[in-house]
C-alpha cells in the first residue's frame, strides 16, 4: 500500500497580485495538477458578449470585443477588499434557469463615449490630441464587480491612461455598447485566466563534501564558486569553506558548469564530486502572478478547493466500483 503522505505550503513572500510558496512532502503530480489548476480551472469573470449600439471608430467590432474579452474583471465580496472566488456568487450561464441572462449568472457593463461631448471638458493643451477610451468607462451595475484597471499602485504611477486602453477616438467617433460579463474556466478560453504566471520549480538539493574539498587550495575552490553561473557558492570569509548562499533555492538552476569543473579538478575519474547539486523530489518552489482579476492568494485558495472538489469525487466513484 503506498505511503499517506500529508502536503505543506510554506509562504515565502505575498502581495495582491502575486505569491511565492514551497510545496512540500508530495511529488510532482501534485505539483503540476495544482499549477494546471490554477491556470485553466480556476473559476473568473470575463466579458463574453457585446452589443453595439454605436461604433464609428477606427477599429471594428470584433477587433474591439476581443480588447474587452481580456480585460480582467473583478469581483469584491462585500465586506472584503480582495479580488475574490465569484464561484458561490454566480451560476456558469450554461446551468442557469434564465431564459437568457439574468444577476445570478451575468453582470452588464455599459460603455458610452462620444468624442464631440468629452473633448470640451478636457484640460486645453490635450484638446488636440486622440482621446482613449479606457476600462474605467466600463459602468458596471454589479457594485461588487468591475474591471481591474491596473495590476497595483506601481504600474498605475506609471501608466499615461486611467485604466486598459481599449480604442481612441477622434472628432465625430463616437462608441457605444453593452458588454456582458460571465463565469468561466480558462479550459473553454484564456479570457478567463486568473493568472499570467504559474510556474513551480525544484527546490535544489546541495551537498559539500568536506572531506574532499579540504584537499584543494583557495584558488580551486574560488574556481568552483565561478563557474557556477548561477552563483549558488560562495567562500567563508572566516573559514575559508565553500558554503551554499542564502538564496539558492531562488538561483539554481542545476547547469553542467560546475560539473565539468570538478571533473577537471579530480585527480581520478571515479573520485566523489566536491559539490552536487540535485532536485528534491518533494519539494518544491511556485511563483504566482495574476491579471488582476483575483488576489494571488484567492487563487491559490480557489485551485486548492477544486483540487479537493475532483479528489473527493473520484473517490466517490472508486468507492461505488467497489459496491
Amino acid at each position: 500500500m503506498p505511503q499517506q503522505r500529508f502536503p505543506k505550503i510554506e509562504i515565502l513572500s505575498i502581495a495582491p497580485h502575486a505569491i511565492s510558496f514551497i510545496l512540500s512532502e508530495t511529488d510532482t503530480s501534485m505539483a503540476n495538477s495544482l499549477r494546471r489548476i490554477m491556470i485553466a480551472e480556476v473559476p473568473t469573470l470575463a466579458i463574453d458578449l457585446v452589443e453595439y449600439s454605436e461604433n464609428s471608430s477606427v477599429l471594428n467590432d470584433e477587433y474591439i470585443a476581443h480588447r474587452l474579452g481580456l480585460i480582467p474583471i473583478r469581483f469584491v465580496q462585500e465586506g472584503s477588499v480582495k479580488g475574490g472566488d465569484c464561484n458561490l456568487s454566480f451560476l456558469p450561464h450554461r446551468e442557469c434557469v434564465c431564459y437568457d441572462r439574468c444577476p445570478r449568472c451575468s453582470v452588464e457593463l455599459e460603455l458610452d463615449v462620444n468624442f464631440d461631448k468629452v473633448n470640451p471638458t478636457r484640460p486645453d493643451q490635450e484638446r488636440d490630441l486622440f482621446l482613449t477610451v479606457t476600462s474605467k468607462d466600463l459602468l458596471s451595475n454589479n457594485i461588487y464587480v468591475s474591471p481591474a484597471h491596473f495590476l497595483n499602485e506601481e504600474e498605475q504611477d506609471r501608466s499615461h491612461d486611467e485604466g486598459i486602453s481599449i480604442v481612441k477616438l477622434g472628432p465625430g467617433q463616437h462608441l457605444k455598447l453593452k458588454a456582458i460579463a460571465r463565469m468561466g474556466i480558462s479550459k473553454e478560453h484564456a479570457k478567463w485566466c486568473p493568472v499570467a504566471v504559474a510556474t513551480y520549480r525544484f527546490w535544489p538539493i546541495i551537498t559539500i563534501n568536506e572531506e574532499a574539498c579540504n584537499m584543494l587550495t583557495l584558488e580551486q575552490k574560488q574556481e568552483l564558486v565561478d563557474a557556477c553561473p548561477d552563483r549558488i557558492l560562495e567562500l567563508d570569509e572566516i573559514t575559508g569553506n565553500l558554503v551554499a548562499v542564502e538564496n539558492a533555492y531562488e538561483m539554481a538552476t542545476f547547469t553542467e558548469d560546475l560539473k565539468m569543473t570538478q571533473n577537471a579538478m579530480k585527480k581520478r575519474p571515479e573520485d566523489d564530486d566536491f559539490v552536487t547539486v540535485e532536485h528534491s523530489t518533494d519539494r518544491f518552489v511556485f511563483s504566482v502572478e495574476t491579471t488582476g482579476a483575483m488576489d494571488a492568494e484567492e487563487v491559490l485558495m480557489s485551485a486548492l478547493k477544486v483540487l479537493k472538489d475532483k479528489l473527493t469525487y473520484l473517490a466517490t466513484e472508486v468507492e461505488k466500483l467497489k459496491d
